[in-house]
């Protein structure tokens, strides 16, 4: 939080926030809500982290925070790269994307943090994307209303680093729903529900150019790196509806 609430008196925060360390995310979320349940308090504990601080920095402190059990809500805002530094690759940033450090595109694989978190069986997790706000609302108050340790994972354009017009982050933003690329859904006591947005992407998703094409991140990708990326989007929706109807 320390790069949004910015320094005293300078911050329109009007809720207690602490800094902490990258890694250790989980870990001080373990401690103030234990603490707080132990003084009888309900007090909400949320880890606000990015997907450098939460796919890779703080990976281990979140895995051992889902593992005790803990009453919190971790919400990952995911702009694919590390954003407080100059966007250089994180785990987060998907195949073929162009970062600082990888100025000829990823030559990776987005790490699947949502699978790796449902590894960890917790009681509710979501998916969520900034371009719908009433969605990514209403997951957020169900995880706040669920006891155990709860997790939003929330895609976040960013105009400068996956170089569009600010004017069109809602556009991207759909257009990342409707591909397929990013897939909306509820992962509740174990089912899952796939979203009202990604079920109208399923019927009939839009190509995947027309959301690779606006970003200057995916200038020049080759249509190898589409076809694998294409392919990816496929499997990944064929799981997530046989997850959905129960099959596996």
């Amino acid at each position: 939080m320390s790069v949004i609430q910015g320094m005293y008196p300078g911050t329109a925060i009007t809720i207690p926030v602490v800094h902490v360390g990258f890694a250790t995310g989980g870990a001080s979320a373990s401690g103030m809500s234990n603490a707080l349940r132990a003084m009888g308090k309900k007090t909400n504990v949320i880890v606000y982290a990015g997907d450098g601080g939460t796919l890779d920095i703080g990976i281990q402190a979140l895995s051992g925070a889902f593992e005790r059990g803990t009453d919190f809500l971790y919400v990952c805002y995911d702009n694919e790269a590390y954003g407080n530094t100059g966007m250089q690759r994180s785990g987060g940033t998907p195949l073929g994307a162009k970062t600082t450090t990888t100025p000829s595109g990823k030559p990776d694989l987005k790490k699947d943090i949502d699978r790796i978190v449902a590894a960890h069986d917790p009681p509710y997790m979501a998916t969520a994307c900034a371009a719908y706000p009433l969605d990514l609302f209403r997951k957020v108050k169900k995880a706040l209303s669920i006891r155990g340790p709860t997790f939003i994972h929330v895609l976040t354009p960013c105009p400068p680093g996956w170089r569009y017009p600010t004017g069109k982050s809602v556009e991207i933003g759909k257009l990342a729903v409707k591909s397929g690329m990013w897939v909306l859904y509820e992962r509740e006591y174990g089912n899952v529900t796939i979203s009202s947005p990604s079920k109208s992407a399923l019927k009939k998703p839009v190509p995947l150019e027309e959301y690779l094409a606006p970003q200057g991140r995916f200038a020049g990708i080759d249509a190898k790196t589409v076809t694998i990326l294409r392919q990816r989007i496929k499997k990944n929706l064929q799981r997530l509806v046989q997850e959905e109807k129960g099959i596996c």
